[in-house]
């Protein structure tokens, strides 16, 4: 039995994760802006979910939490940083206070819910943080700029993260999905003020995110539980064929066009 804290739980993968792991006896604390989302789980699973208001964005907030899930169950296995939402914008149309408050959300929720529990995983010697990045943590599309400095942002520090941990037995563990059925880009999403000149841009976008399949959220709870389960589990695990077989052809384009200019790169140094 694990005791997980998973952020975003009112739906999408937060909701899915948070049924599979009650479903199979484990315990979550369970965290939403509006807790009144989890009801029925409340009322399915009684005791073995805690529900909890919290805004990923307040640091003190982030750290009381922790604290109260740790007290309340005794102990915390699995950290899942979920929540999030996309910004659709191009870089130029983003506003700073749309700007800071992605950031703030995607990159720095995740940031203190991480510090906040890592003293109580080091210092049991076990535990694994689960941070919900995309297929937009390793590429860049357009009209998405700082959706993607979110993202990338976060697979970073969580790199290090997974080095620091490492030697007090704590794993980390970075999800990048690709489509899915989540809420991701409808009513949980922001949008910038658009400029037409972005237009034929953002046209040529959303066609080819049509031809995009998408799984169903539901569907991704085996692999979760397979990575937290797992003795050895990877740093990163794509979710979804479109992210699978996207990778495929984005790093043989990164390789090429490194090789491409490495004689310039090497000759940069002076040797």
């Amino acid at each position: 039995m694990k005791v997980w804290f998973i952020t975003g739980t009112s739906r999408g993968f937060g909701r899915e994760w948070t049924i599979a792991a009650l479903k199979r006896g484990d315990k979550v604390a369970a965290t939403a802006r509006n807790v009144d989302t989890l009801e029925d789980l409340v009322t399915e699973y009684g005791a073995n979910i805690l529900p909890i208001a919290l805004d990923v964005t307040d640091r003190d907030a982030d750290f009381a939490e922790i604290k109260l899930a740790h007290d309340h169950f005794g102990r915390l296995d699995v950290i899942v940083n979920n929540a999030g939402y996309g910004l659709f914008g191009a870089v130029e149309e983003v506003s700073e206070i749309e700007a800071r408050a992605q950031i703030e959300t995607n990159l720095f929720g995740a940031l203190w819910v991480s510090q906040a529990a890592a003293p109580y995983l080091r210092a049991q010697g076990s535990g694994h943080i689960i941070q919900v990045s995309s297929i937009g943590g390793v590429a860049a599309f357009p009209c998405l700029g700082l959706y993607h400095a979110s993202k990338w942002g976060l697979e970073g520090f969580s790199d290090a993260l997974s080095q620091e941990l490492a030697p007090f037995g704590v794993h980390v563990t970075i999800i990048e999905p690709g489509g899915f059925t989540t809420d991701w880009s409808g009513s949980s999403s922001m949008h910038a003020t658009l400029n037409p000149a972005y237009d034929g841009i953002r046209k040529a976008r959303a066609e080819g995110w049509s031809k995009v399949r998408r799984g169903d959220p539901a569907s991704s709870a085996g692999a979760i539980l397979k990575v937290v389960d797992a003795e050895n589990p990877p740093l990163r695990l794509l979710l979804g064929n479109f992210a699978a077989e996207y990778v495929k052809t984005l790093y043989p384009r990164k390789l090429a066009e490194w090789a491409a200019w490495e004689d310039v790169a090497k000759a940069a140094d002076g040797e």
